[in-house]
């Protein structure tokens, strides 16, 4: 019998999709489950939680205790780039701040600014490696600066204060709340590696 030929195909899916993601043949959710529906021959598609559950399986079980230790330096570098935004109110977001980073993760803030100029100039020390106009899901329009920090790939988009709100996440379906300078500074004390995820997708 093939390994995992006996498994749902729901999960067979979501499992190959999570592949795709982490080896980066795949970018987004819903291109990897499609590609892994056609790789397997068959017509399932999980939601984008279950995908992200299998992700979370494969990266322990290909990172083991490293992948700890890895999120604990990401949050601490986030910090270091936060400190130097703190006239922006930023805010640490995607998979650093949920706990759930992996080997090609980066470290994603959010800085509030009318002119990209001035956080610009409040990064100054770091290494950019990219940075202009981005539109996002939903037709979002912002300003992103994609910088190398101590090894690690950042990215700090810069939304106008006026333009930011609640928004929900397409794969959990809770509201990306992140954190604040001062909570992540307080995590880091307390509770280094504590995750941010909802056992169960959010309606």
């Amino acid at each position: 019998m093939v390994p995992g030929m006996t498994l749902e195909p729901r999960t067979r899916v979501a499992r190959e999709a999570a592949r795709l993601l982490y080896t980066g043949a795949a970018e987004e959710y819903i291109q990897a489950k499609e590609q892994a529906a056609t790789n397997l021959g068959v017509k399932a598609s999980p939601s984008n939680h279950e995908v992200a559950v299998e992700l979370d399986k494969l990266a322990d079980e290909i990172e083991g205790g490293a992948r700890q230790t890895r999120l604990a330096e990401m949050r601490g570098l986030a910090l270091r780039l936060m400190r130097a935004l703190e006239g922006f109110s930023p805010r640490l977001i995607g998979s650093v701040w949920r706990g759930t980073a992996h080997i090609g993760s980066d470290i994603d803030v959010v800085a509030l600014a009318s002119s990209p100029g001035e956080v610009e100039e409040a990064l100054s020390g770091f290494e950019v490696k990219e940075k202009g106009g981005v539109t996002f899901k939903g037709g979002v329009n912002a300003y992103h600066i994609k910088l190398r920090v101590d090894g690690y790939e950042a990215e700090v988009v810069v939304r106008r204060p006026d333009e930011y709100g609640e928004e929900r996440c397409d794969i959990y379906g809770d509201v990306k709340r992140g954190l604040t300078l001062r909570e992540l500074e307080r995590l880091l004390r307390s509770d280094p590696l504590r995750r941010f995820v909802p056992r169960r997708r959010i309606r």
